[in-house]
């Protein structure tokens, strides 16, 4: 794709965090932004400082494909098309599968997997108009899991299958698709995760370098950026991330488990009694977001 100048960018989750952040950086650099959020005051809020004819905002929620297909519409009577698309939109969940509440690891799902396809069937067919390029957030926890966090696990590992098979379904269409895979980004996610459960923090801490790593959300852009720009396959943030998708088998092989296994029996508990004095799974800004 090389220059992004000119070309139309669908985000969604493009109000905070790595979302706007890349809206900001390529913004920089030419293109017509499509900024998707649930949050209106926010996006509203962060769109006031990019306010131009090149970007169009939408709030609509990733789980309602009507709404998604509302916003791409717009962004093509708009625009006239669409060239790229970033599948960014997802949330976390805490607690083991015996304590995370049912109804956070269903919206999780919802959000961080049906939000993908919804976002991606809606812009599709401009996207293969343009012989354009789709970035599917996934995330490090596609290769290596962490206890406390299968909800969130299963969905990125869900998104990283669902990149591979558009890729090869899209691709004599003149389409790339790539996978994104960070580590640990300081985010708005993971600060309210550590500022809910100091086990978290702990768990962060005690998983095995550079597993534990957390990483700027530039550092993280840059690479989204790099991988929008160069149209790849997969974006890795940090880079050793790459080496962690060839070490995925050994990962979860008993030996590879080891050392997680080694703190579960004090950690987990800690973390579900955490959950439960909480009441609730997620952190209060997704749950406030979902009250409205």
């Amino acid at each position: 794709m090389g220059s992004v100048y000119g070309k139309v960018v669908f985000i969604t989750g493009g109000a905070a965090g790595v979302g706007a952040e890349l809206a900001t950086r390529l913004h920089g650099k030419g293109a017509k932004l499509v900024l998707v959020d649930v949050d209106e005051g926010q996006l509203t809020r962060f769109a006031e400082g990019l306010s131009d004819d090149r970007v169009l905002t939408a709030t609509a929620d990733v789980r309602d494909l009507a709404a998604m297909q509302a916003a791409a519409d717009a962004a093509v009577e708009r625009f006239g098309g669409i060239d790229v698309v970033v599948a960014n939109a997802g949330v976390i969940s805490y607690g083991s599968v015996l304590q995370v509440d049912p109804e956070a690891f269903r919206r999780l799902l919802d959000i961080n997997v049906l939000g993908v396809f919804h976002t991606v069937r809606a812009t599709l067919p401009s996207v293969i108009d343009r012989r354009g390029y789709v970035l599917i957030v996934s995330s490090l926890a596609a290769y290596a899991a962490a206890p406390g966090l299968a909800p969130y696990n299963a969905s990125k590992a869900a998104v990283e299958q669902f990149a591979n098979a558009l890729r090869l379904e899209v691709a004599y269409r003149g389409v790339d698709v790539g996978s994104a895979h960070m580590s640990w980004i300081d985010t708005a996610m993971v600060r309210d995760s550590k500022a809910d459960l100091s086990s978290f923090t702990e768990m962060l801490s005690r998983l095995p370098y550079p597993l534990n790593v957390t990483t700027s959300v530039q550092a993280c852009v840059r690479a989204f950026v790099s991988g929008i720009e160069g149209r790849k396959s997969r974006v890795f943030c940090p880079g050793w991330v790459g080496a962690v998708r060839w070490l995925k088998p050994l990962l979860s092989t008993r030996l590879g488990e080891t050392p997680v296994r080694a703190f579960v029996p004090d950690i987990l508990p800690r973390m579900d009694a955490e959950v439960v004095a909480l009441g609730r799974s997620t952190s209060a800004h997704t749950e406030a977001l979902e009250r409205r």
